[in-house]
């Protein structure tokens, strides 16, 4: 059923998806500029990877969707109302012109002003569709809210240091056309739950040329595109971690293109969060990240360093390149020491572990692995053991995690952990298989390759890692002399040989 639903959200619910948005940008903009922030750059020649919902006619020619469809379940109290909020990125082109001598303008690859160069780039406007419905209209047939987003073009003039304009900035924006629709259905069981249906899609009537690539199918589709929801009354279940009652239920939603999660503070559940890309319940940035750098697959110390090394000549590419690029290398350039500082050593997460002594509180993850817990992947996760912390503050450790050589109880490149009653040690050629509970979306494409084994680390909680190079890696060496290996759990993998490790 078509409608038109209201648009307008309490002061509650908007102060409650604020909570959630913080986590939602960093969604909108995975990606969306990646270091050195550089438009020249090899890495930012592809963009726009995640959340795409190109137009229908483009489905054809290319392995992408255009559409998401969101499966969840929500337990709604008696009158309560769904605010839903669809965001994404409308790819806009914009082209630099220069100012001609006698009058007029003519499109350059690149303007060069005093402290910035200006290049051509395609930029991401943000979009909203809002709506808020009463869960009881979400019954039957539900709504279906159509939204279009008309093409547009506006012109920003160059100044230089004079004032004088000296060429102008042309950003062009394609019309584009999609669909919000809702519907709800009660299931059966003593517990007032619904199964709660979200699909956004790409509706625009674009026909490809005959020979348009990815780039032409850009300007007309939903890029980063993910939704929240809000509960004014009620809660979601998590898809994650149900009740047991609700495990059949959860196993049956079903969820394309999209990963709903619960967002907001632990232990809340009006809010989701569905995302393009995977996340844990309760998503949050890491309080020491001092502000957006959008290269998610980095660590902020890294970014910063990294950036406040660039040229003069880079810096300048890099502003012109884009607003949020500009954004990032003022940020580098101004960081205070002691904001750089803290984003070293933080620990992510501490638990109780019984010791034969006074209880003490460990770090979790302190085998030296990285673990990531926030979107942007944001700040150091460095390894952290030994004493832990106790009445008084930080406990000493007997023996110091960051020095091998002060513990002969441990040895990296000697040890071995039994698999299937064989040693695997050093030097040992396995085949991976890893499994969901310990591996990321990434691990489970290496299912079935061969690898060596190059170390195996126990951490101070008891549990086995092996590190290993891939055989068809051919930056394996390099790997190696760095030490940046992939790691493993021992029920991970499987002799490649026998015979090799006896």
């Amino acid at each position: 059923m078509t409608t038109t639903p209201a648009i307008t959200f309490t002061p509650a619910t908007e102060a409650r998806l604020d909570v959630a948005r913080q986590v939602a940008d960093a969604v909108l903009f995975e990606g969306y500029v990646l270091y050195p922030y550089r438009a020249s750059a090899a890495k930012n020649r592809l963009r726009w990877q995640f959340g795409v919902l190109v137009p229908p006619a483009w489905t054809a020619s290319a392995d992408e969707p255009d559409f998401q469809h969101t499966e969840l379940l929500m337990e709604p109290r008696r009158g309560a109302v769904l605010a839903v909020e669809v965001r994404f990125l409308h790819a806009q082109r914009r082209t630099v012109q220069r100012a001609l001598p006698g009058g007029g303008f003519e499109t350059v690859p690149e303007l060069r002003v005093d402290d910035r160069v200006l290049p051509a780039w395609d930029e991401g406007h943000e979009e909203r569709v809002r709506l808020a419905v009463p869960v009881a209209e979400l019954a039957g047939e539900g709504v279906d809210v159509p939204f279009t987003r008309p093409a547009a073009e506006e012109t920003e003039p160059v100044t230089d240091a004079a004032g004088r304009v000296v060429g102008r900035l042309v950003r062009r924006r394609e019309e584009i056309a999609g669909s919000v629709r809702l519907s709800a259905s009660e299931l059966d069981g003593p517990y007032v739950t619904r199964r709660l249906s979200v699909v956004v899609e790409n509706t625009s009537d674009w026909l490809p040329a005959e020979r348009a690539d990815r780039d032409a199918a850009l300007t007309r589709s939903l890029i980063a595109t993910h939704t929240l929801l809000c509960l004014d009354s009620g809660g979601f279940l998590s898809l994650t971690d149900p009740p047991e009652w609700a495990g059949g239920a959860v196993a049956a939603c079903r969820n394309l293109h999209t990963w709903p999660v619960l967002a907001g503070e632990p232990g809340s559940r009006d809010l989701v969060l569905s995302s393009p890309i995977i996340l844990e319940d309760h998503p949050a940035i890491a309080p020491e990240s001092p502000g957006a750098l959008y290269d998610a697959t980095e660590i902020d110390e890294i970014l910063a360093l990294r950036t406040a090394a660039l040229t003069d000549e880079e810096k300048r590419e890099a502003r012109g390149t884009d607003d949020r690029a500009a954004a990032v290398i003022e940020l580098a350039d101004s960081m205070p020491a002691e904001v750089l500082e803290r984003l070293h050593g933080a620990v992510r997460g501490l638990r109780e572990v019984t010791t034969p002594g006074p209880t003490a509180l460990r770090p979790a993850g302190a085998d030296g692995v990285p673990v990531f817990t926030e979107p942007t992947g944001s700040t150091a996760h460095s390894p952290a053991a030994g004493g832990g912390f106790g009445p008084d503050g930080p406990l000493r450790p007997d023996t110091p995690w960051w020095d091998p050589a002060a513990d002969a109880s441990v040895d990296p490149s000697n040890d071995h952990v039994l698999v299937d009653g064989h040693p695997v040690r050093a030097g040992s050629r396995v085949v991976l298989r890893p499994r969901l509970r310990h591996s990321d979306a990434q691990d489970l494409f290496l299912d079935g390759r061969r690898a060596l084994v190059e170390a195996v680390l126990h951490d101070v909680d008891g549990g086995v890692h092996i590190a290993v190079t891939l055989d068809d890696d051919p930056g394996a060496d390099i790997r190696r002399e760095q030490g940046r290996y992939l790691y493993f759990q021992p029920d991970e993998i499987a002799l490649a040989d026998a015979r090799e490790d006896v």
